[in-house]
Parts: C-alpha cells; structure tokens; sequence
C-alpha cells in the first residue's frame, strides 16, 4: 500500500516544507484540493455531511491546485501529486489540458488528475461553467484532455465541444493518470472506466465493500490494468489495520499522516515531526510503491 498526504485546509506556507519531507522520507504522492470560491451562504446542500454544514471555516485557504503542483514539483524529485477533486466541468476543457499538461511536462511526469463533478451550483454559476448535465460534460471533457495529451493534431465533434484540427505543445511524455472522486453510483462507474477511484473518508469494511463494486463494473465495462483505489480511512491507524486495508483491495492511503499523533490543530514543526514518526512506525512496514 502506498501513502499519499492530504492537505486540505493546510496554510499555503506550509506546503513545501511537508512536500519536502515526504519526498525524503518515500511518500507516494500529495494530494491538492479544489475551490475557486467559499461562498457566505449556500442554497445547494452539502453532500458530505449529514447536516449539510461544510467542513471547513469562513476564510480557510484553497490554493489553485495547478499552480501549487508545478510550485512544489520544483521543490521535490519523487513525489507525486494529484488532485483530490478538481472540478472538471466547472473548467473549459482546453484551459485544464494546458495547465495539467505543463505541470506534467513540468514536474517530469509525476501528476495525476483527480476530478470530482462537483456539488456547489453557485460556484459553477459565478464562475461561467454549466451545472446541468456536469456528468456528461466531463466525460466529454476526459475525451479532449487524453486526445490533446497524445502530441498530435486532433479535433473534436460532440454534443457539448466543438473543436477544429489542433495541437497543445509541449505535451506530456508520459500518460497522464485519470483518478475520478465521489460515492454515487454514477461516480463508481466513472472511475471504473479510468485509472482509480478517489473515497471519501470510510471504514476498512466499506472500502473492502466499495473494492467488490468497483471490480464488477470493471469486468461490466471490460476494463483491464493497473486500477488505484485512494482511500482515507475513518478507522485504521495501526500496521495491521492498513494492512487488512491493503487486503481488500486499497492500494493508497490518502492520511493527514501527523493527526494520529496530536490531531489536525498542530504547528508546521509538529505536523514534520508527526510525518517522521509515521513513517518510523508504519510507512516502511506497509509501502508497496517499489
């Protein structure tokens, strides 16, 4: 099982010193969040709690993901980045393949794009994407991204782009992996058709619940290779826990890795010290990465 550090709500100060530490210490990879805008008051529903209340408070800080990967990239030699979720049909499918695809570029190859569809119909609205039919948008979209990845002229004739015989230079050497975020069914089927699925937090039974779905509607879909299921789990912390985990099927553990020793409330010192002893205690007893 590969580990790979959350960073959610994290100051922006205090993303290189940790992307500097999990490189030394053999993280797997980083994960970036996604918002463009935290808006005072919301019609649209959080999904991701039982009350609808957000995670997060007023004045929390969400750096553009892209432009933190290429930053960090810079700062690192091994680690990996991915997004955990980008929201892709909020975006002009172009305007993501050229940032992605230079962070790539950029970075030697080490990124991943995470997306999520999405649940804030405000942001959409505020910043020109199309809430409607966001499901069937990105699906397009992921058809545009991998075709302008490839190097060569392509075009595009669907029901929701229209693109004339183009080229995006430089592209990436390598493909690009495709994570795709959410719990509904439509998001499960999603990530079957592509690299990996991105869980929100779970128990290890849930995952080991999710690993069985996941695995039909690849075999439905005739879907084969490597498939990455990234998971925060809700109720592991010990070696053997990550490892039923692995078991199951998990192959990446998404953790803020110094919240076992003190919690999420620490200072940037605390929060290395806390990816040391992670590492010390458990990532050398469970990395699968080599």
């Amino acid at each position: 099982m590969r580990v790979s550090v959350a960073t959610a709500y994290l100051p922006p100060e205090e993303l290189a010193p940790i992307a500097r530490r999990s490189d030394e210490l053999g993280y797997h990879a980083m994960a970036l969040s996604d918002h463009v805008i935290n808006l005072e008051t919301l019609d649209t529903k959080y999904p991701y709690t039982e009350t609808g209340a957000r995670r997060w408070e007023p004045f929390t800080p969400w750096v553009d993901p892209w432009v933190a990967i290429a930053s960090l990239a810079a700062v690192t030699e091994r680690l990996r980045f991915f997004t955990n979720v980008f929201i892709l049909p909020m975006r002009n499918p172009l305007m993501v393949a050229k940032a992605v695809g230079t962070a790539a570029v950029l970075s030697g190859d080490r990124v991943s794009l995470g997306i999520g569809m999405g649940w804030c119909e405000e942001e959409f609205d505020l910043t020109g994407g199309t809430f409607a039919k966001r499901g069937a948008r990105a699906d397009e979209a992921l058809e545009i991204l991998e075709a302008v990845w490839s190097g060569g002229w392509v075009e595009h004739h669907g029901a929701h782009f229209d693109l004339p015989r183009l080229e995006m230079t430089p592209a990436p050497t390598a493909r690009i992996p495709i994570l795709v975020g959410g719990v509904s069914d439509a998001a499960l089927t999603r990530a079957a058709r592509h690299d990996g699925w991105i869980s929100d937090l779970m128990t290890i039974d849930e995952a080991g619940e999710a690993r069985v779905k996941l695995d039909h509607l690849r075999e439905q879909q005739g879907a084969s290779g490597d498939f990455q299921m990234v998971v925060s789990l809700s109720d592991a912390w010990t070696v053997d826990h990550f490892k039923r985990a692995e078991d199951l099927g998990v192959t990446d553990l998404l953790t803020m890795p110094w919240s076992y020793y003190g919690g999420f409330r620490l200072s940037l010192a605390e929060k290395l010290a806390g990816l040391d002893r992670f590492a010390e205690e458990v990532l050398q007893h469970i990395d699968a990465s080599e």
